[in-house]
């Protein structure tokens, strides 16, 4: 039953993307046969190291959605202190509902059933523009975007053009 509701959903939210794209991201179906996979886009933010970029991510949604969170893993390299080495997007809204095990953060900056593929994005997008080094996901790279800002731009940069070599 709890699959079937998440489908409904993800295939009105995916509707309501088409309709009214939102600048900064493109998102839609890896394969149309399965609703909770999606491949999405994101521009590089105007005025931010990523600028002028276009990076591919992937959107796993669990069958219990909105219930608990999708996860979201970049597929372009990635230079950031809230992504994992292996892409995975490190957001406090991706994080499982209820008390932080680490203390942390609050409950009410962890998922909630409230959020939409577009706001998960456009979330994404805001970190991209304004890392979080407190609890990094990547330590070398929020070491760098503290002490060594000109690697960071250089990395990021690099990011950035493959980004556009993979189109």
């Amino acid at each position: 039953m709890a699959a079937s509701q998440a489908s409904l959903l993800l295939q009105k939210q995916l509707r309501d993307l088409c309709k009214s794209p939102v600048d900064g991201f493109s998102a839609g179906l890896v394969d149309d046969s399965n609703v909770f996979e999606w491949s999405v886009t994101i521009m590089g933010p105007l005025d931010t190291l990523y600028d002028g970029g276009f990076f591919h991510a992937f959107m796993s949604f669990p069958s219990n959605y909105p219930q608990s969170p999708p996860t979201v893993r970049f597929v372009s390299e990635m230079w950031h202190p809230n992504v994992y080495q292996d892409g995975t997007v490190c957001i406090s809204i991706l994080h499982p509902p209820g008390e932080d095990p680490n203390g942390y953060e609050h409950a009410s900056e962890r998922w909630s059933p409230v959020h939409t593929v577009e706001s998960i994005i456009l979330s994404i997008i805001s970190m991209l523009s304004s890392p979080n080094d407190e609890s990094p996901a990547n330590v070398d790279a929020a070491k760098e975007w503290r002490e060594g800002r000109d690697e960071f731009r250089r990395k990021v940069s690099r990011c950035v053009r493959r980004s556009l070599e993979m189109m």
